[in-house]
């Protein structure tokens, strides 16, 4: 029975007096056994429970120092303020004014443009956890009132159409959710609100956000159902958004409603209409928005990048709550060959300008390379959930690969400028087309914002929110994701323990962890294996490096048993960190005869600045060696890698730092 045959069925049923209450379905005055025969209509018997792996919040991680300290500070005070700054001039605010009724004008800009301000709330809301701060909670306050006041009776907030709904922005009907399956974006901007009010509520407990968002939400679980709309959003992000709510309120009509968006997907949904603007064309490809088969049939990442990574972390959402077993293998699948033939070595997703979308297979080029910052963010946290269902190291290397690589490329040393694309390479007058309308004119030169500003704000929101992914527990264990600076309260067997982490990481490999806790208690420390140890970076295929590190442990995780109490235990570990060469996948056309440069999680790249203006020429034999030169003056402080080449003195820097000394050549895989 396909969803369009159900959801008739249910209206029919309806005639006969069908009363739906909570969990429990009664029908009187007929006999519908068909009502049980879909996934659609048994959601309410889906047994939700937490991920296996519980992550350690923002709230009680509190990072004290080091490389991530810095970033986040540069975070809080720069990049944060500059994009509040932005979105009032560029009219986003305004915007919202307008639909409040507090001042007159048409809307101006994106019909997504209204979710700017909502990532940027949601990044300074992580932000007041760490660093409490009255002026921006203040200016926090007021954005919200206004977003308040912009909400229609019955929950709907879409400025782009309330504000003239017979004039709307453009790709939105006069009706709502017209074009919902094929990118008028309502739900979309529906789902960066509900983030953003979970985030507000966590750092303050105020619901003031929180009741806009569940008024919004609580209208889509009315308007869409397998009794009601059966639609899929044309770009993906409330499924994922609706379980965060689910989590923050209890309420389960929206982990169900999640479901049914994720069920109907590749299914008979035609509620919306097609938008017939032949600009719009590519809105209308199925499997672009990966709405071409049922999400449990799919077996590629296909379509455009950023959809696919956030529909990804809502099928891990499935696969590690509702312990969906067809989820999960449809997640571990996609997972499997992304990972082994559609990602850069720096973690970027997405190698198609003008789509933002999955290559072919082995479509990896460099110089046009999209990888557009929000694919990392989204890859970072579909990674994220993938470990936390499974225990799996290995999504976490991948995490550290993009974090450290494709994520930090996306904004400056001083945290007022960005990259929306994050090629691989770069001439000195550009060498990237990608077709996306406010990316940069040249791959080579980092903008203040985007007409299209999704990136910027959606990389604060991740930095702000680091703390929250840098550990996680499990029953008497408690897992070291990422080693950074840091300190961190957990609950382990009704104890009070206590962590703190010291380390210089990225730069060296030495970290050191100790426990207290405020009564004795058995505790497993497990500490990750870095995957750049071993003999790939993603645990696939697609990359390997040139030779294996002397003694390194296996990558995954190392066990340490503590007897915890009111006397510290320290853990020790001490990584090798050597410069290592990477090859790529022979089927990887574009790099044969290359390789690239890795030092710990850092992937390096050669900028013309440091090297006599020109790079793309160079050429590196298996001989040459580096040797490793801390600089605590250059580029906010880095490690860069020199070598010797003939006459010829070769600088590396890593990758995230390019393009910040002036526009030139850059190169990450080197011919050897």
């Amino acid at each position: 029975m396909t969803v369009r045959e159900t959801s008739k069925a249910v209206r029919e049923v309806r005639e006969t007096s069908l009363v739906v209450r909570g969990a429990s379905l009664v029908v009187r005055g007929a006999s519908i056994a068909v009502l049980c025969t879909t996934a659609l209509l048994a959601q309410t018997q889906i047994k939700i429970a937490p991920y296996a792996i519980t992550p350690v919040p923002v709230s009680a991680v509190k990072v004290t120092g080091g490389f991530w300290a810095q970033k986040m500070e540069t975070n809080r005070t720069v990049t944060i303020p500059h994009i509040f700054d932005e979105n009032e001039s560029t009219g986003r605010v305004d915007n919202l004014r307008k639909g409040a009724g507090l001042m007159a004008g048409d809307y101006v800009g994106r019909r997504f443009n209204d979710t700017d301000v909502y990532k940027i709330i949601e990044a300074a809301s992580f932000s007041l956890i760490d660093h409490p701060d009255p002026a921006l909670s203040a200016k926090v306050d007021d954005l919200i009132a206004i977003i308040a006041k912009a909400q229609q009776p019955d929950g709907y907030l879409f400025p782009a159409r309330t504000i003239n709904p017979q004039k709307p922005a453009p790709g939105i009907g006069t009706e709502r959710w017209e074009y919902e399956n094929t990118g008028s974006h309502e739900t979309y901007n529906a789902g960066h609100l509900i983030e953003a009010a979970v985030a507000h509520f966590q750092a303050t407990g105020k619901k003031t956000l929180l009741d806009v968002a569940t008024k919004d939400a609580d209208l889509l679980t009315r308007v869409f159902g397998p009794a009601a709309r059966v639609d899929a959003p044309g770009h993906e992000v409330v499924e994922l958004a609706l379980v965060k709510l689910y989590k923050a309120t209890g309420d389960r009509r929206y982990f169900d409603l999640a479901k049914f968006f994720l069920d109907t997907r590749g299914t008979n949904h035609t509620a919306s209409k097609d938008y017939t603007e032949a600009s719009w064309k590519l809105y209308n490809d199925r499997p672009y928005r990966q709405d071409d088969k049922p999400l449990v049939d799919q077996t590629i990442g296909e379509g455009h990048a950023v959809r696919g990574v956030y529909v990804y972390s809502a099928m891990a959402d499935m696969a590690g709550m509702a312990r969906d077993a067809a989820y999960n293998a449809a997640i571990d699948r996609i997972w499997e060959d992304v990972y082994s033939k559609r990602a850069y070595i720096t973690g970027g997703l997405g190698s198609v300008g003008g789509t933002e979308a999955f290559g072919d297979t082995y479509q990896l080029p460099n110089r046009t390379a999209y990888t557009e910052t929000c694919a990392s963010v989204g890859g970072i946290l579909w990674n994220h959930r993938m470990f936390l269902k499974s225990g799996d190291a290995k999504y976490l290397d991948a995490f550290e690969q993009t974090l450290y690589n494709g994520l930090l490329s996306g904004v400056s040393i001083k945290g007022d400028t960005f990259f929306y694309q994050n090629p691989l390479e770069a001439t000195v007058g550009g060498g990237r087309r990608g077709g996306q309308a406010g990316a940069p004119p040249n791959d080579n030169r980092r903008s203040p914002y985007f007409d299209v500003a999704c990136c910027p704000a959606n990389l604060a929101r991740l930095i702000a929110q680091l703390p929250g992914l840098i550990y996680s527990t499990r029953g008497n264990e408690i897992f070291v994701n990422l080693f950074v600076n840091s300190e961190a309260d957990v609950t382990i067997n009704g104890a009070k323990v206590h962590i703190t982490q010291t380390t210089n990481y990225p730069w060296d490999g030495k970290v050191r962890v100790q426990v207290t806790s405020d009564r004795a208690t058995m505790v497993t420390l497990k500490t990750r294996v870095p995957g750049w140890l071993g003999q790939e970076p993603f645990s696939t295929d697609l990359y390997r490096f040139a030779a294996p590190v002397a003694g390194a442990s296996a990558a995954g995780w190392k066990d340490v048993r503590i007897a915890a109490s009111a006397k510290p235990v320290t853990a020790t570990l001490d990584f090798p960190m050597p410069v290592r060469r990477v090859i790529a996948n022979p089927n990887l056309k574009e790099d044969a005869g290359k390789t690239a440069i890795m030092r710990g999680p850092i992937v390096y790249a050669l900028e013309g600045v440091d090297n006599g203006g020109t790079v793309l020429d160079i050429s590196l034999p298996a001989t040459a060696r580096f040797t490793a030169v801390p600089q605590q003056s250059l580029l906010g402080g880095v490690t860069t890698l020199t070598t010797k080449v003939g006459e010829r003195t070769i600088t590396a820097i890593p990758y995230f730092a390019w393009a910040n000394r002036g526009r030139g050549e850059m190169v990450v895989w080197i011919r050897q």
